[in-house]
């Protein structure tokens, strides 16, 4: 007996420590925690559901125990007999009427903002152009890596998705080869980025809330797409539209590939040319290419999606990318010897387009130098080394 007591006590013990530790998250990768106008909206309407629901438990539970309880067989002795109510009017419209009631007051707020949310006419023009009013951003998934296109500034990237805040972000979304899912939970839900059509949506991310997470978010893809749709994760800046126009500025500069300053940069940079440059861009146009673009591939938060970004994981991640990140499209495309990984490590390190906006580039240190939790999150594909393209 005492025994299972015991082991009653751990039972009821971890429930509860499960039911508490079920309510931790982070400000930037909680849908509990919502980052903007979007995610705030969908957080309300599902603490509105989980009111209602709560209330159909609670009146439920208070007529079946007072039931219980008047109607005892010790109490009501037993000859009685329970008074007959299948033709009780009253009672009919009573539980037919409250769940209309209720099914009403869900109804009528989800359906408006599925249409409001699904609004995307904006980003376009009359004449079915980009709008360049707006912020307009064509992502493209691929196992297991993401690519970015700022289709009215004429800029691409992979990975490390950059976004003002405050303002409304307008999201054509596209899948290369298998369908996949595009979602960054603090500031919205999800949606799929199919094959054979183009999904839009639009989401908000908070300025204020952006300053609490040192403006760092995390994504995801929420559909299951091969071996490595665990690691298939982006970062996401969200940007002050001040800095966020500096980093714009700043990408569409570099029209030609950064030139290495060391002598090892130099040399890997020949290399990464004969080798690498068949599937990776080294400048912000270039949509649609076989690997992740990468420009500033020196400024991301992560390699491989999931390792810390430095030069060894670089290394590791160019020699035998199928063992960190299986089913990617750059296992076996070339071979390097180690020493020529060394060196395009080395220019690959270099391409960063930072150094001309002060604010972003302290913000990058910051996190680089605070662990901001980048490889806690074996965000995705990203940038991945990407050199390999499906990361």
């Amino acid at each position: 007996m005492k025994n299972h007591w015991m082991k009653a006590r751990w039972i009821g013990l971890i429930t509860v420590l499960m039911v508490f530790l079920s309510g931790c998250g982070k400000n930037h990768l909680s849908t509990l925690r919502p980052a903007g106008e979007v995610g705030q909206e969908q957080f309300n309407l599902m603490i509105l559901s989980i009111i209602i629901m709560l209330f159909v438990v609670a009146v439920v539970t208070i007529l079946f125990t007072l039931a219980v309880v008047r109607n005892r067989r010790s109490k009501r002795g037993e000859d009685f007999q329970p008074k007959d109510v299948a033709s009780n009017h009253t009672l009919e419209v009573i539980w037919t009427a409250v769940p209309i009631v209720l099914l009403i007051i869900l109804a009528v707020p989800t359906v408006y903002l599925v249409f409001k949310q699904a609004d995307t006419s904006a980003s376009v023009t009359e004449d079915g152009e980009v709008n360049p009013e707006e912020t307009v951003i064509n992502v493209r998934a691929y196992q297991y890596w993401w690519e970015f296109e700022y289709p009215a500034e004429g800029v691409v990237t992979s990975q490390d998705l950059v976004v003002p805040t405050d303002t409304r972000v307008y999201f054509n979304l596209l899948g290369a080869d298998v369908k996949h899912s595009f979602w960054i939970p603090a500031a919205g839900g999800k949606m799929d980025t199919n094959i054979d059509g183009i999904n839009s949506f639009y989401l908000i991310f908070d300025e204020d809330a952006a300053e609490e997470t040192d403006r760092l978010f995390y994504g995801k893809c929420a559909e299951l797409c091969g071996p490595s749709h665990a690691l298939m994760d982006f970062k996401v800046t969200a940007l002050a539209e001040e800095d966020y126009d500096q980093w714009l500025a700043d990408m569409q500069a570099i029209e030609e590939p950064v030139q290495a300053s060391s002598e090892d940069a130099q040399a890997g940079q020949e290399i990464f040319a004969d080798s690498c440059m068949g599937c990776h861009a080294t400048t912000s146009t270039g949509a649609g290419a076989m690997g992740p673009n990468l420009t500033n591939f020196a400024d991301r938060e992560l390699i491989a999606g999931y390792l810390e970004h430095n030069e060894e994981n670089l290394q590791e991640w160019i020699r035998d990318p199928e063992t960190l990140k299986p089913g990617n499209k750059m296992t076996g495309t070339y071979d390097l010897t180690d020493e020529e990984i060394e060196l395009v490590s080395a220019y690959l390190m270099e391409l960063s387009v930072e150094e001309g906006s002060g604010d972003l580039e302290a913000l990058e240190e910051s996190r680089h130098g605070g662990g901001d939790g980048e490889s806690e999150d074996e965000e995705s594909p990203e940038d991945d080394e990407d050199e390999e393209e499906g990361n």
